[in-house]
C-alpha cells in the first residue's frame, strides 16, 4: 500500500522519523547503505558522509532516503533525489515521496 507526499508536504511527514538510511549506489553497481539522522532543512537534506558515499553520490547522484516505520505495521517513508556532495557532506535535493508498507491481512 503507497501514500504519495507531496513534497510540500515533506517537513510534517518526515517529522516522527528521527533517522533513516541513505542509499546509494557503488562502482560495482550494488547498494550501499548509510544510516543518517533526519536534518531537512529548506527543503533540501543535509548529511555528513563518509569517502565512499561521497564518492558514490558524486558518480551516481540519483539516490533514495528510507525512513523506516516507527510501530510495527507502520508506514516507511522512501524519498527519491538528487545528490550533491559539498566537501564532508552530501545535500539531496528531494523529487518524490512516499509512504509505504506492505498490504496487511485481516490474519496479521
Amino acid at each position: 500500500m503507497s501514500i504519495a507526499v507531496e513534497l510540500s508536504d515533506l517537513p510534517d511527514t518526515l517529522a516522527p522519523y528521527p533517522w533513516g538510511y541513505l542509499v546509494t549506489v557503488g562502482p560495482d553497481l550494488r547498494a550501499h547503505v548509510l544510516a543518517v539522522p533526519t536534518r531537512f532543512l529548506g527543503g533540501t537534506f543535509l548529511f555528513e558522509a563518509g569517502r565512499s558515499t561521497r564518492a558514490n553520490a558524486a558518480a551516481r547522484p540519483e539516490v533514495t532516503l528510507v525512513f523506516p516505520p516507527i510501530e510495527p505495521h507502520g508506514y516507511s517513508l522512501l524519498v527519491d533525489g538528487s545528490a550533491v556532495v559539498h566537501d564532508a557532506h552530501i545535500e539531496v535535493r528531494p523529487s518524490t515521496a512516499v509512504l509505504h508498507r506492505p498490504a496487511i491481512t485481516a490474519s496479521e
